[in-house]
């Protein structure tokens, strides 16, 4: 591992072991975890992965989940995923246009076996129970699956509206003819107040949010993961990195010293700050699963072992992650769409276009912020260049220059 000596800086440091990441983890002072695939053996840490309770379901989900971004030629890492206990994967019909769902479904086509200890989740975003009916058959199709253990509507933001008693009657038929076994929804914004409203319900099995080391520590977030676990609800954190909703170090000119501190301070005991980030999430006993996206090997292997290192964060590198959060949340989308997008009579969709400039600038995944913005409508985006967002700037919490990011995404993404 690199070390800081009296002539190296902060910053040097940071080049040499890898910067503060925008969503991947940098492995080059990870604890790898070696895998084998040897026949006949268990390869891995697939014993060693912990495994929680998902709600009432009876299930336990490992902690780590497999997030969809591998292709068709990703093979390798499905199956050490599958080999070192990652066996929840995530998915959805819409990932890289359903790229991701044929990848998996070729890896069951080789590992049929295999399917039976995989907890497989895909969604559809719609919650037109027609609609509903024809994209998980097609789901089948791609996965070589008959049936998913976890179906979600996927980017629900208003349960009254979109969790209707028909959405509950379909739920409950595709459950009974052996389609799902559980059913839930994913949110990322506005997420406090649908999991509370999904907590009175009474028939939600699981939900994915945004929840991370930003999020955890507010109040709304709490008291709604604390309804949810009342209610029996399997809740599987996502977005744990909290990427910048653009380049946000870019715009101030430099990263900041809680930044350098605290990468120095993690690298010193062995493991990076994103794998910190994951492991204050796994510290919420309460929190199933982290859905992770894991492109290739050295982030699994990163990630993995992060899972299966049972150290736990202390109260000065907590403080690190707080102090961090409150000195860049100026380039953070909290999801808290309601504040910002009634300021504009909710004619701009401003959370899903700051998520599209996050996924483009902060995770660098430039497919996903245009597979993203392509639901939006075309008059949306041309719209969005002439829009003043001073108004929704004036309520933003977080105080995000909203109408600099939107505009500067749209321009790079179109």
């Amino acid at each position: 591992m690199a070390q800081v000596t009296e002539k190296s800086t902060r910053r040097t440091f940071l080049k040499r072991v890898g910067a503060v990441g925008a969503g991947s983890i940098v492995a080059a002072a990870a604890p790898f975890v070696n895998a084998k695939d040897d026949a006949g053996t268990k390869a891995g840490h697939m014993d060693r992965m912990p495994k929680r309770p998902f709600g009432k379901t009876g299930v336990d989900v490992p902690i780590l989940g497999l997030g969809g971004v591998l292709k068709m030629s990703d093979q390798l890492v499905f199956r050490m995923a599958y080999k070192m206990g990652v066996t929840y994967w995530d998915t959805a019909d819409s990932y890289g246009w359903g790229k991701n769902e044929k990848a998996i479904g070729k890896y069951f086509k080789k590992f049929p076996e295999d399917r039976k200890s995989i907890f497989l989740v895909t969604k559809a975003a719609t919650s037109d129970t027609e609609e509903l009916t024809e994209k998980l058959h097609a789901s089948f199709q791609k996965m070589n699956t008959s049936y998913v253990d976890l179906y979600f509507i996927h980017y629900v933001s208003d349960v009254k509206d979109e969790l209707t008693p028909g959405v509950k009657a379909w739920a409950e038929k595709a459950k009974s003819q052996g389609k799902i076994r559980f059913f839930g929804f994913s949110a990322h914004k506005n997420m406090e107040a649908s999991m509370l409203a999904a907590a009175k319900l009474g028939w939600i099995d699981g939900i994915m949010m945004s929840y991370n080391y930003r999020l955890m520590v507010k109040d709304e977030m709490k008291r709604a993961v604390e309804a949810c676990v009342k209610a029996g609800i399997g809740l599987t954190a996502m977005k744990t990195q909290a990427a910048f909703t653009a380049n946000f170090y870019a715009s101030i000119g430099s990263e900041t010293d809680d930044a350098l501190n605290m990468t120095e301070n993690f690298m010193k005991k062995g493991y990076t700050a994103e794998q910190a980030k994951l492991k204050v999430v796994w510290e919420n006993p309460d929190i199933a699963s982290i859905c992770s996206a894991m492109p290739n090997m050295t982030i699994l292997q990163a990630n993995v072992a992060a899972a299966t290192n049972r150290e736990e964060l202390s109260g000065h590198e907590k403080a690190l992650l707080d102090r961090y959060a409150a000195q860049t949340c100026s380039g953070y989308c909290a999801g808290c769409a309601d504040i910002c997008e009634s300021a504009l009579d909710y004619r701009v969709p401003i959370s899903d276009l700051l998520r599209c400039s996050m996924y483009h600038f902060g995770y660098g995944d430039r497919e996903k912020a245009l597979e993203l913005l392509d639901t939006l409508p075309p008059q949306t985006r041309a719209s969005c260049m002439e829009t003043d967002f001073s108004p929704a700037e004036h309520r933003c919490p977080q105080n995000i220059a909203i109408g600099r990011i939107v505009k500067t995404a749209i321009d790079a993404l179109t």
